[in-house]
């Protein structure tokens, strides 16, 4: 027994050799991981402990019953549940609102933080069908050609994302619409208000929107092995197919009149054909009123009630990892992200390496909009959806800290799960959500400090974008619209494969920038080192005045070509670089108290050996959110760095 003791006392104190070096409060933190930095599990309805569902109970019984339902998930390191009146008679059920309301004073008893997750199911939007049982001319709509070449306005249901998603078969509403949206705030947000106003705020830090879309688009049907299982709410039109369409409003028309000044009606078609000057004009035109009609009366509506609530808007769009369905989906989902105090992405897959391909993007669009806006959180909604949809196993724990590592490089600081508990033992779970709670001791209160930029180009996609029937893929797309997205996500890609953090910014974001090298732009985000442009780019004349400001200030402005990654990343001297080069590393920089910090990540399967260089400074430690050692305190340059398959560390500098 003397031996196990001494055994243990040793091993506590390797494990904090160089936890002197790190400030107190940091170390308290990483020990015992606040509530706050820990994940919260996405639960769609809290189930009463003990109470058969549709059971009468006390008041005093269902306090109770529902304490116990949240301590097993305190129980499993989680901070706090993201929760939502139960989907049983949504929003009606006089049962189910007693229920929701005792969960959060329960959740309030314990200590643990709550979200509002704003649907049934999803996408966002529709309060369960109320927003259209309480007005139907709230549906979204769409403008489509028809074989004569005249034009129609109609629901904008069958072969959209609302008729073809995993949960249900639902007609949607007009986010474009500000009465649709203020039906669904005055439903939804308002009613929780109403019943748990006093722990807005407190207990309940902020209201979750899910996947919310402009609808007229065909993103492509579900397989029949899926479909038979959907419930079907609204029986979609088989005689109605999918045909080239572009969301539509009400006052649409008038909107582009008073923006544009000029009448959109005889210039419908250049929404459809044409490559002339005046027809991409026209697309352009209509996109960017589109963005900023869902930016303004969606997302900014809801970002507006919360923040007079004391509450945060969070979620995220749709379909985030294919940036040419940003323009039919969301307008500019830069810009709709922007609109939220926590701005956040899907991560529907645990394999760690999605970050190489497409992962990035969906990280990088939430945290530039968080950064670009003077904001630090960003979430994420994380699961092994992809591994276990099809009767796969979970994914193991190695598998779910990597993928939260290389989010975490990305900027994300709330974690939302979809990760079922009971499919992995109690002890691997609070592994996780410790390792969650780690990672953010150190890095929640740290500025990410990305010095290159990558311009979006969504203005040149507004202006390329064609409806198609069918699909929508890039393939069906112009050679140009093709070139400009495969130039974006080669940059990215071969920017995140070379260690080299960086932000998306669009032209809107780029003619408000301010800094360039030896400059700090507003917002607290770094010196811009460069500016790297898809090829084939027409800036817009205050988006090419604030690029050349940036270059006559010793920003390099590089052109992104297709299949030319390599000359991307060479010109660039990144502040840290690792030695071997290897493309299943992922690196985030920050800095807090005066204090660089960096996180890599091997989201590979193979280990890793070689070192890491960075610029001259202080001396640095390694903090390792799997075991919470924190090494000793080594000086030499470069680094030593190894790194197990799927393995993070943390070096942290120890003196500013």
């Amino acid at each position: 027994m003397q031996l196990r003791s001494m055994l243990a006392t040793a091993m506590a104190a390797a494990a904090m050799a160089g936890a002197e070096d790190i400030p107190a409060a940091w170390r308290a933190a990483w020990s015992d991981p606040p509530s706050e930095c820990r994940p919260l599990q996405i639960v769609h309805g809290i189930r009463p402990e003990g109470i058969a569902a549709g059971a009468e109970a006390s008041p005093e019984a269902l306090g109770k019953a529902v304490e116990a339902a949240l301590s097993r998930y305190r129980d499993l390191g989680l901070g706090g549940i993201v929760c939502n009146v139960g989907f049983k008679d949504y929003l009606r059920s006089e049962r189910e609102w007693a229920v929701l309301c005792a969960g959060v004073d329960a959740a309030a008893r314990l200590g643990m933080q709550v979200w509002i997750y704003d649907e049934e199911g999803y996408p966002s939007g529709a309060a369960g069908g109320l927003v259209l049982e309480k007005n139907p001319a709230h549906e979204a709509m769409e403008l489509l050609r028809d074989a004569t070449g005249g034009f129609v306005v109609r629901p904008s249901y069958e072969c959209t994302h609302a008729s073809n998603n995993f949960y249900a078969s639902r007609r949607y509403a007009n986010l474009i619409d500000a009465r649709a949206c203020e039906a669904f705030i005055a439903v939804t947000h308002a009613e929780y208000a109403r019943r748990i106003g006093p722990h807005l705020g407190r207990t309940v830090k902020a209201f979750f929107t899910d996947e919310p879309s402009l609808m007229a688009v065909d993103t492509g049907q579900l397989g029949e092995d899926v479909r038979t299982r959907v419930r079907v709410a609204d029986a979609p039109d088989p005689g109605i197919a999918s045909a080239p369409r572009v969301p539509w409003c009400l006052d649409l028309a008038e909107c582009y009149a008073r923006r544009w000044g000029e009448d959109l009606m005889p210039r419908r078609p250049s929404l459809f054909s044409g490559d002339a000057a005046g027809d991409r004009e026209t697309r352009r035109k209509f996109w960017a009123l589109v963005a900023d009609l869902i930016a303004e009366r969606y997302f900014g509506a809801l970002g507006v009630w919360c923040e007079a609530h004391g509450v945060a808007s969070s979620g995220h769009v749709l379909w985030e990892e294919e940036v040419l369905h940003h323009v039919p989906l969301m307008g500019n989902a830069l810009k709709c992200l922007s609109a939220m105090q926590i701005p956040g992405l899907d991560v529907l897959s645990s394999d760690p390496e999605a970050v190489v391909w497409s992962g990035w993007l969906t990280a990088c669009l939430p945290e530039s909009a968080a950064l670009l806006s003077g904001r630090r959180r960003v979430m994420t909604e994380v699961s092994d959806f992809v591994q276990t949809m099809g009767g796969g196993a979970a994914v193991g724990p190695a598998e779910m800290q990597a993928t939260a590592a290389w989010q975490a490089a990305w900027g994300v600081t709330e974690f939302t799960l979809y990760y079922s508990p009971g499919a992995r033992p109690p002890d691997a779970y609070r592994g996780y959500c410790a390792y969650v709670g780690r990672l953010n001791a150190v890095l929640r209160d740290a500025t990410p400090v990305p010095r290159v930029l990558l311009y979006y180009p969504i203005y040149d996609l507004w202006a390329e974008y064609l409806p198609v029937a069918g699909r929508l893929t890039l393939a069906s797309q112009s050679p140009r619209a093709q070139r400009l997205a495969g130039a974006f996500m080669e940059a990215g890609q071969a920017l995140q494969q070379a260690q080299i953090p960086f932000l998306a910014i669009d032209h809107e974001k780029l003619a408000a920038a301010t800094g360039g090298a030896g400059a700090a732009p507003a917002g607290g985000v770094p010196a811009w080192d460069a500016l790297i442009v898809p090829e084939g780019c027409e800036l817009p004349p205050p988006a090419k005045a604030a690029a050349d400001a940036l270059a006559a200030r010793g920003c390099r402005v590089i052109a992104a070509r297709p299949g030319q990654r390599a000359a991307i990343v060479s010109g660039l001297a990144p502040a840290y670089r690792i030695e071997p080069a290897c493309d299943r590393i992922a690196l985030g920089a920050f800095v807090r108290d005066g204090r660089r910090i960096v996180l890599l990540v091997n989201v590979g399967k193979t280990a890793y050996q070689g070192a890491l260089a960075a610029p001259p400074g202080g001396a640095w430690l390694t903090m390792d959110p799997a075991t919470g050692a924190i090494g000793e305190t080594a000086a030499a340059q470069p680094l030593p760095l190894a790194l197990a398959p799927r393995q993070a560390l943390l070096f942290v500098e120890t003196r500013a």
